[in-house]
């Protein structure tokens, strides 16, 4: 069976973080100078193609629903390795003595002459096994993204840090103290402004996710390996974009719908606190009244003042305060010829997704949410994908729209 797209596997056995084509002579897009990236001296100089000996990815990226934020993506890539090319203390391997941890894997997927990225990562663990007779040898690359390498890193003093920088800005700030490449980055400004860094020594992934926390917008890594930085107003301007559809009449066809309506999202208060600041207390009543509390406690946040702390946990509750029935996930199979290929490749966070069902009893349950992770399963006869959708993490008016712009209804953002 041949697959929607051409999926390509590589690994790059090179020092360091920064993802590249290797320089080929000819090649019209990695024999561009300054596009192709020439092999350093501590590897081989080829970025090595495993598609060919590939017979199973596994891509995990998304959002935490109960821990409320967005995780580090992970993916395991099953090989098959006949002359044990993997094997580290192979010295007649061709890439003896490079098999080491955190080498550069990417997936993409070509549809069309255009590339998709699927996953960009760092190798973290190289699992070997064998068939029944004991004759093939397969090897599972594991790998991480770089909030992995974030989270091993230890911060303290914050380079060129200062009171008064904006979150987008402080984050690039953690990212330089990290060494993490600039080409390697789409961040916002940002909204909220940032207090003096603390200088506590604790790991660059928590410094990170307390800017993000405290401007109220989305820190992530993107399936090209960067690191993605979204405002506040720019993740409540996504609401905003038309979604796509899914149904069962249509639209895009999907399988496996999860239907969840239950209190876990439920939040109806909040005592959020900033570093040297008083705690903010805000609770919604109506919902205490009918959920009882449920109760979020923030510490340490590196917002300015007390002002935007109160502002932040307001939204927050605001937000997060009532619940209704869920679509928690649906499956979409990429080899139904009724689903269009480059549409499910471009998908990522907070694309906006319109998704119809028919009910048993005849009712038609219409949701709009947004993407908020993706899980791959690709084998050379499937290509699957299950798609994590959520309501908003952040809320705001937006002029015009016809579920977030109802006067009297709809959150106002600050």
């Amino acid at each position: 069976m041949t697959l929607p797209a051409n999926v390509d596997v590589t690994l790059d056995f090179s020092s360091g973080p920064i993802f590249g084509i290797p320089f080929t002579v000819g090649d019209p897009v990695a024999g561009v100078l300054g596009v192709g990236r020439f092999g350093s001296s501590d590897s081989p100089s080829l970025i090595v193609d495993l598609s060919s000996v590939t017979r199973q990815i596994s891509i995990t990226r998304g959002r935490n629903i109960q821990r409320d934020t967005y995780e580090a993506g992970t993916c395991t890539v099953r090989i098959i390795d006949p002359d044990s090319y993997f094997n580290p203390q192979n010295t007649a391997s061709p890439y003896y003595p490079y098999v080491i941890p955190l080498r550069k894997l990417r997936i993409s997927a070509n549809v069309g002459g255009v590339t998709n990225w699927l996953f960009s990562g760092y190798t973290t663990d190289y699992k070997y096994s064998y068939d029944q007779a004991e004759q093939m040898g397969y090897v599972d690359i594991l790998c991480a993204d770089a909030f992995r390498l974030f989270q091993m890193a230890q911060v303290t003093t914050v380079t060129g840090q200062a009171a008064g920088q904006t979150t987008g800005t402080r984050i690039g700030k953690i990212l330089d103290t990290m060494s993490f490449p600039a080409s390697m980055r789409s961040v916002s400004n940002g909204s909220t402004t940032c207090q003096a860094d603390p200088g506590t020594s604790r790991p660059g992934l928590n410094a990170l996710k307390n800017a993000e926390f405290t401007e109220q917008g989305a820190f992530y890594m993107d399936t090209a390996g960067a690191a993605v930085f979204k405002s506040r107003d720019e993740v409540i301007g996504s609401l905003a974009e038309t979604p796509i559809e899914f149904n069962q009449t249509g639209g895009i066809p999907y399988q496996n719908l999860q239907f969840a309506f239950d209190d876990k999202l439920i939040i109806n208060k909040g005592d959020f606190t900033r570093i040297g600041g008083t705690t903010q207390s805000i609770l919604n009543q109506t919902s205490i009244d009918r959920y009882f509390p449920h109760g979020n406690v923030e510490t340490d946040l590196i917002a300015e003042t007390d002002t935007q702390v109160n502002n932040i946990v307001r939204i927050y509750v605001a937000t997060r305060a009532e619940t209704t029935i869920r679509i928690d996930a649906m499956t979409v199979n990429l080899l139904d010829p009724a689903v269009p290929t480059a549409t499910m490749l471009n998908l990522d966070y907070f694309s906006n997704l319109r998704i119809s069902n028919i009910q048993p009893d005849g009712s038609t349950l219409v949701k709009t949410l947004q993407c908020q992770g993706l899980n791959w399963q690709i084998t050379p006869n499937s290509m699957v994908v299950t798609v994590t959708t959520l309501e908003p993490i952040v809320e705001g008016f937006i002029i015009g729209n016809s579920n977030y712009g109802i006067i009297g209804q709809s959150i106002m953002s600050y």
